[in-house]
C-alpha cells in the first residue's frame, strides 16, 4: 500500500507491505472545516467568559493587543482574526489602538512576506504589527520578582489582552495553546530558560498528553495567569489545516475544552513496539529546520523499543535553526552523552535552544544516533553529519532515497514489524496501561 508522507510543501509517497502499521488517530470525531460563520457563533457563546463583544462593552479598552502565533505554526490566522478584529473595532476601539503581537517566544524574527502571510494583507495595512523580541530589555516589563518574569510591554500594558493560537500535542507541555501563548511566547529570555531547563525536562511527566504534574505546563500557567489574560481564542486543525475545533474565552475553561478533543483527534493506540518506524517532521510549516524536526523523533518513542530503526524525512530548508542551536549541535557532534551530562551539572544555567538536544537524546537514549536514520534534500549533509543522526544522503531525490531505504531495512531484516506516522509530531501514540 502507499502511504503518504507530508515534507515540505510536498507529499512523499512510500510504498511498504500490507503488514504495515500505520498509525492514524481514528477518523471518527473531528467536524468538517469550520468557516468564519463558526468563528463568529463562537465569539458570541463562548467558554467560561462573556461574549468577546459584551467582554469589550464592559472593558470599553483604550488599547487592545491581540497574539498570533509565528510563521512555525499553521494556524489559519485569516479566518479568524478579521472577525476579531471586526468586534474590536465594533467596540469603539480604533485601528490605530489595535496591536497584534507574534508570540515568537525564542525564534527568529518574521520577515516582511511571512507577516503579510501570518494575517493577511488588508489587515497589514489596517493594523500594526509586531514580533515579539524575548532578548531586547526595552521591549518588556517586569511581572514578577520571585521568579523574576517579564513580558512583552505591548501585551502586557494593554487594556484588553486576547491571545490566539491552535492545540496540538506538545512534546514536552504535554499540549500547545492556552497558557503557551503567553509563555514561552512572550516572555523574556531567562523565564524560556527556565521554562526549558534540564531539571524540568528531566520530569517523567514532561511529555505529550500530559498537564498534571507537568513542570511544563505548570510554569507556563503560572505565568499566563500572572499577567492575564482576558479573552482566549484557539483552534484545533486537520491535517489539511482546517479549523476543526474553536475554543474560546476563559484561558483555562476553554484550553481545557479544547486539549481534551484535540486528545481524541489526534491519539493513536499502539499495542507494540517496532522493528522500524518511519515519520516525518510534519511538513510545511514545522519541517524548516532541524530544530523543529526533533518533535517528529520524540512523538515516535513509545512506538520504539532499544533495537528499532527510526526513519525521519524533514526538509529542513532553514538548516538546524537557530545560530546558538546551530553552535551548540557542533560543539556536540557525536558526543550527546557528554552533553548530557554537561547540562547535568550546571542545571541552573540553560543555554539557548539547549532543551531541543536534551529531548533529541531521549531518543538517542533508546536507539542512538546510528539508529536514527535522516532524509532531507534541502539540509547541508555536513550539518546532518552534526546533528547526531545518521544522514541518507545520495544524487535521487529525496522521495526515492527513502524508499530504498526502507526497501533495504525490511530485506535485512526478514519477517521485521513496520510501522509509518504519516502526520509524524501531529499524531500522539499511546501504549496501553501497564
Amino acid at each position: 500500500m502507499i502511504v503518504n508522507l507530508p515534507y515540505g510543501k510536498e507529499l512523499l509517497p512510500l510504498n511498504v507491505p500490507d503488514t504495515t502499521a500505520v498509525l492514524t488517530p481514528p477518523a471518527a470525531g473531528a467536524p468538517a472545516g469550520l468557516g468564519r460563520d463558526a468563528v463568529v457563533a463562537a465569539l458570541a457563546a463562548p467558554i467560561g467568559s462573556p461574549s468577546l463583544a459584551n467582554a469589550l462593552a464592559h472593558r470599553r479598552p483604550r488599547t487592545v493587543a491581540v497574539t498570533v502565533s509565528d510563521i512555525t505554526r499553521a494556524v489559519p490566522n485569516r479566518t479568524f482574526l478579521p472577525e476579531i478584529l471586526r468586534t474590536v473595532s465594533a467596540a469603539g476601539v480604533p485601528d490605530g489602538a489595535v496591536t497584534i503581537v507574534v508570540g515568537t517566544g525564542l525564534h527568529r524574527p518574521s520577515t516582511p512576506a511571512e507577516l503579510e502571510h501570518l494575517v493577511g494583507p488588508e489587515t497589514l495595512s489596517r493594523f500594526r504589527v509586531v514580533d515579539h523580541t524575548a532578548d531586547d530589555p526595552a521591549t518588556l516589563v517586569q511581572v514578577s520578582s520571585e521568579p523574576y518574569v517579564s513580558v512583552n510591554r505591548i501585551f502586557a500594558e494593554a487594556d484588553f489582552r486576547i491571545v490566539t493560537g491552535f492545540i496540538e500535542p506538545h512534546f514536552m507541555a504535554g499540549f500547545s495553546g492556552g497558557r503557551k501563548g503567553v509563555c514561552p511566547a512572550l516572555v523574556d529570555l531567562q523565564t524560556i530558560q527556565r521554562f526549558h531547563g534540564f531539571r524540568t525536562l528531566s520530569h517523567p511527566l514532561a511529555i505529550e498528553g500530559v498537564l498534571q504534574g507537568n513542570p511544563c505546563h505548570e510554569t507556563s500557567l503560572t505565568v499566563a495567569r500572572k499577567v492575564g489574560v482576558d479573552f482566549l481564542f484557539n483552534v484545533a486543525i486537520n491535517r489539511q489545516k482546517e479549523i476543526i475545533g474553536i475554543y474560546c474565552g476563559e484561558l483555562e475553561a476553554a484550553h481545557a475544552a479544547g486539549w481534551r478533543d484535540v486528545a481524541e483527534w489526534t491519539t493513536a493506540r499502539v499495542a507494540r513496539t517496532f522493528d522500524i518506524v518511519v515519520t516525518c517532521g510534519g511538513g510545511y510549516p514545522l519541517d524548516q529546520n532541524f530544530y523543529q524536526t526533533v518533535k517528529g523523533m520524540c512523538m515516535a518513542l513509545p512506538a520504539l523499543h532499544p533495537h528499532s530503526t527510526l526513519v525521519i524525512a524533514s526538509s529542513c530548508p532553514e538548516q538546524l535553526g537557530s545560530p546558538e542551536y546551530t553552535q551548540l549541535m557542533k560543539r556536540y557532534a557525536g558526543r550527546w552523552r557528554e552533553f548530557l551530562a554537561d547540562a547535568a551539572a550546571r542545571p541552573d544555567r540553560t543555554e539557548k535552544d539547549q532543551w531541543e538536544l536534551q529531548m533529541q537524546c531521549r531518543v538517542l537514549e533508546c536507539v542512538g544516533p546510528e539508529r536514527v536514520l535522516l532524509l532531507s534534500d534541502e539540509m547541508d549533509p555536513e550539518l546532518q553529519r552534526e546533528a547526531n543522526v545518521t544522514p541518507v544522503p545520495g544524487p535521487a531525490p529525496v522521495a526515492v532515497r527513502l524508499q530504498e531505504t526502507v526497501d533495504r531495512l525490511l530485506r535485512e531484516k526478514p519477517g521485521a514489524s513496520i510501522a509509518v506516522i504519516p502526520d509524524g509530531p501531529y499524531t500522539m501514540l499511546k501504549r496501553p496501561a501497564t
